[in-house]
């Protein structure tokens, strides 16, 4: 595993339990080091365009044996930092601001190696969400 195996991926987070249970974020990891993001399918509101959130910059730092952790602050205050077992591709969360924090549970999949193309071309169905407590 090399020391980013995130950079210029595209991962959809699952989370099976807490604040985000039965919710799939998708998070597009840019060559450059910054991640876009947002929530598949949910709650969408009328006359509202999908699209990905502001970028933010990431940190991920190798724990082990295909296992990472990675760490962004979204634009709305708060911070995910995920730890991601490409072996099992089981995921562990924790988001927090200044008032909360919580753990969540879950499962992510790679949906492309090609960030930019992603972004440029977003899905119908799709509103950008930061992770809430």
């Amino acid at each position: 595993m090399n020391s980013d195996p995130i950079r210029g991926k595209t991962l959809r987070f699952t989370f099976e339990d807490g604040a985000m249970a039965g919710k799939t974020f998708e998070h597009i990891f840019d060559a450059g080091g910054t991640v876009a993001f947002r929530m598949i399918g949910g709650e969408e509101k009328p006359g509202k365009k999908a699209h990905h959130t502001p970028e933010a910059n990431y940190e991920s730092a190798r724990v082990g044996d295909d296992v990472c952790a990675v760490s962004y602050l979204s634009a709305e205050g708060y911070t995910l930092t995920a730890v991601l077992d490409f072996s099992t591709k089981k995921l562990v969360a924790f988001s927090s601001n200044e008032k909360a924090l919580s753990a969540q549970h879950g499962t992510f999949e790679e949906v492309s190696a090609d960030a930019k193309t992603a972004v440029s071309k977003p899905r119908d169905g799709v509103r950008a969400t930061a992770p809430r407590h």
